[in-house]
């Protein structure tokens, strides 16, 4: 395993990171999150993502159980903030980012987080206030550093002028094969500031693996089979991506490369990612997804890849799910 320095914070993270989106939230039984948990450790994987609102607080209590059995320094542990949590409880003001940031530490059985990140940005609220409250937090020692996942290069930059770039560590969008628009904005502005990329979906949930194809039934043990786990299939599952998929598996095969394993590597190629995040089900696809950690692709295969996609790929800037424009500021 191959690791990262994430932005300007002193933490080196690995490559492949795990996280638990729709898995550990109750997609899977505590047994096989242990299981894939400890896989992760043995595989050299030191960072794991989670956020307060997966499963209203059930992954990072999961997580919590399973964690903090390690020494703290032998893992760096990320959550977020931002999600609805009850009727009243969601948003990023400066009560809820206080209230959240103490249960997200009681439920994963530790003091502190060393990444805390916003979820997305909340248009409702000044953007001063949520800074200032964030940074309490930091002078807390509840979290060491600070990320944010999903906010536009306006909201991006609002928060630079506000607090300079030494205020986030981090940025989390989505980011593989089948989603690059994060490429033509915020990768660039985020280097420009010493941010480095920690992306989600590098496998677009499971359909770069090759087992969607177009026409066929979705196969019964898969995540899209799981309705707890298969909420933002809409994203990525239609005919046209699940061919351009089946057009990659010869040039991954041609490379002596599982598609998963090529997939990995080509957001790795990236030098403004620190970390790629998976997700896992089973040990055996922790190990698998970690092995993709070193692998470089030749200039061939990255153009066949490209001939391969066509214009499938969503590129150019695109507002991320579930994100929103513009930034409130204080009068």
């Amino acid at each position: 395993m191959r690791y990262r320095k994430l932005g300007s914070s002193d933490l080196e993270v690995s490559e492949i990171s795990l996280g638990s989106w729709l898995t550990y939230s109750g997609g899977i039984e505590e047994e096989q999150t242990r299981a894939c948990t400890e896989a992760a450790f043995d595989a050299g994987i030191n960072f794991f993502d989670t956020a307060n609102v997966y499963g209203r607080g059930a992954s990072e209590t999961a997580w919590g159980g399973i964690l903090s059995k390690h020494p703290r320094d032998s893992y760096i542990l990320a959550t977020k903030v931002m999600g609805r949590m009850s009727d009243t409880d969601a948003g990023l003001a400066p009560e809820q980012i206080a209230k959240q940031i103490d249960a997200s530490l009681a439920r994963l059985q530790t003091d502190y987080v060393d990444l805390y990140q916003a979820h997305r940005f909340d248009t409702s609220v000044p953007l001063e206030d949520t800074i200032e409250a964030f940074q309490k937090v930091v002078e807390q020692g509840k979290a060491r550093y600070l990320g944010f996942s999903e906010w536009t290069p306006e909201q991006i930059q609002a928060a630079i002028d506000i607090a300079g770039p030494d205020l986030f560590v981090s940025s989390q969008p989505q980011y593989s094969m089948l989603w690059q628009a994060p490429e033509a904005e915020v990768f660039p502005l985020c280097a420009a500031n010493g941010i480095s990329q920690i992306v989600w979906s590098p496998l677009a949930q499971g359909v770069l693996t090759g087992k969607y194809k177009p026409g066929q039934s979705i196969p019964e043990d898969s995540r899209f089979a799981n309705d707890s786990m298969n909420m933002a299939k809409d994203l990525v599952l239609s005919d046209p991506v699940l061919e351009a998929v089946q057009r990659l598996v010869p040039i991954a095969e041609g490379a002596g490369l599982s598609l998963p394993t090529m997939a990995l590597a080509w957001v790795l190629r990236r030098s403004e990612l620190a970390s790629a995040i998976t997700g896992a089900s089973r040990p055996q696809q922790v190990h698998a997804n970690a092995s993709a950690s070193g692998v470089e692709l030749s200039a061939d295969v990255l153009s066949a890849i490209d001939e391969a996609l066509g214009d499938v790929p969503v590129r150019g800037p695109r507002l991320a799910p579930n994100a929103q424009e513009g930034v409130l500021h204080r009068a």
